[in-house]
């Protein structure tokens, strides 16, 4: 029990208050934008790692995680020590991450497609290829915590992609090496490992090294410097997207249970103080009970402090006027997670738009989806829901189209395609489609 827990304090808000829409507005902005400081250092890093190579990951490895090495090789991590990890760990552990990437791996299994093609009455086939990206590298935190369900969740659709070579960097502070963590990466498929981290480790992967080969795209959650990195190196590489902080809103009703509300706002709360967990609900009488379990569970929380200062600055208890309207808030908001804590949750399902994923009745907790149900947990955060998606298969995939033209079909074509091409001022182009009715098979 943590007996010092701060006092909490949380917003409250009505929707049919005047200054609801304003208030709103406030509560779903973030300012995502990259602060300057931490850009230029970024940017210094990558111009280092792109320039010198093994030599300035060596240096910042040291500086940043107190690990001295002599060459890049002494910071790699084999296959052989990842199974060995897998094998040492006690059976709660190792059936917890079987059972887990079991149901991520069934999940993303149904993600796979094989492309199409179609066939016109001359003969002419146009189709879609759909093959894996050839080599990733993936980002996996390991600061201040070991994120082995990071691991899974990025490497498994990966695999499942049919990815040939996944690569993993996790940062080491002080050289201790989370068995947890590689032995996941053994249980998902990676071929090797870094124990490097920060920009230096995204600039490694994106441009290579001479011990580091370079990747095509990378994935993976990190600090303010690797998110920085990411949009540095994209274009050189693919990325996933740059994740900002994690999202929670709850729509509930009177069968709610309160504790599990209070409890699954701190589930997300607690991952850091700029986290933000709302409700929703047009039950006065459930905030209340909600906002007194948050009040007597806060204590038992190791992380109070954290959750304290995330509910207090982004937090919020809003009534509705009812569930539609608490739908169409949701919407707004576009959150990471999205509960349905209500009686009927398959009917509110159809009026919701914009969510990374959607939990759906009072037993599915958020929980169960950033570790074991299946989906994937690298989720769309501040607002992106509204145009992105969840981590798949299908990025680890790109798609080439195919194009099989008839003699019959570049003689009807050729014309339409001239008259385009010389509006658009192109007169090769023109020509190349004209020149195929001149032949003479």
């Amino acid at each position: 029990m943590n007996a010092a827990a701060p006092v909490l304090s949380i917003r409250r808000l009505d929707s049919q208050a005047a200054d609801f829409a304003a208030a709103l507005d406030a509560l779903s902005r973030f300012e995502a934008a990259q602060d300057p400081a931490i850009d230029a250092t970024v940017a210094t890093i990558i111009a280092d790692v792109r320039t010198r190579g093994d030599a300035a990951v060596l240096e910042y490895t040291e500086r940043f995680d107190g690990i001295r090495a002599s060459r890049v090789a002494d910071l790699a991590i084999g296959s052989d020590t990842m199974r060995a990890a897998y094998d040492a760990l006690p059976s709660p552990e190792r059936g917890a991450l079987e059972t887990a990437a079991a149901r991520i791996r069934a999940f993303h299994e149904r993600q796979k497609h094989s492309g199409f093609e179609m066939a016109s009455d001359d003969g002419t086939r146009l189709g879609q290829r759909i093959t894996p990206i050839d080599r990733v590298g993936l980002y996996v935190p390991g600061g201040k915590a070991a994120y082995p369900s990071s691991v899974l969740m990025n490497a498994i659709p990966a695999q499942v992609a049919g990815v040939g070579d996944i690569v993993i960097v996790v940062p080491t502070p002080g050289g201790s090496r989370n068995p947890l963590v590689l032995a996941a990466a053994h249980v998902a498929g990676v071929t090797r490992a870094f124990t490097i981290g920060g920009a230096q480790a995204i600039a490694a992967l994106a441009y290579g090294t001479a011990s580091i080969q370079a990747v095509d795209k990378i994935c993976g959650p990190g600090n303010a410097y690797v998110a920085a990195a990411k949009r540095r190196v994209f274009g050189a590489v693919g990325i996933d997207m740059v994740a900002g902080a994690s999202e929670i809103v709850i729509i509930a009703d009177s069968t709610a249970n309160p504790d599990w509300i209070a409890i699954d706002l701190f589930s997300q709360a607690e991952h850091d103080e700029l986290a933000q967990a709302v409700l929703l609900s047009p039950d006065a009488d459930l905030i209340e009970r909600v906002a007194a379990s948050a009040e007597r569970l806060l204590a038992e929380m190791p992380r109070a402090s954290i959750i304290a200062a995330s509910l207090a600055g982004r937090g919020a208890l809003v009534r509705t006027r009812d569930l539609h309207e608490a739908c169409d808030i949701a919407n707004r908001m576009a959150p990471e997670h999205l509960e349905l804590a209500v009686q009927d949750a398959d009917a509110l399902l159809p009026k919701l738009r914009h969510a990374g994923a959607i939990f759906v009745g009072h037993y599915a907790s958020e929980a169960l989806g950033d570790y074991c149900a299946g989906p994937n947990h690298v989720l769309p955060t501040g607002r992106t829901a509204r145009f992105a998606s969840p981590l798949g298969v299908y990025d680890f995939q790109k798609r080439t189209s195919v194009l099989r033209i008839t003699r019959a079909t570049a003689h009807a074509l050729a014309p339409v395609a001239a008259v385009l091409a010389t509006g658009e001022g192109l007169a090769a182009h023109a020509r190349s489609a004209l020149a195929r009715l001149d032949d003479e098979r």
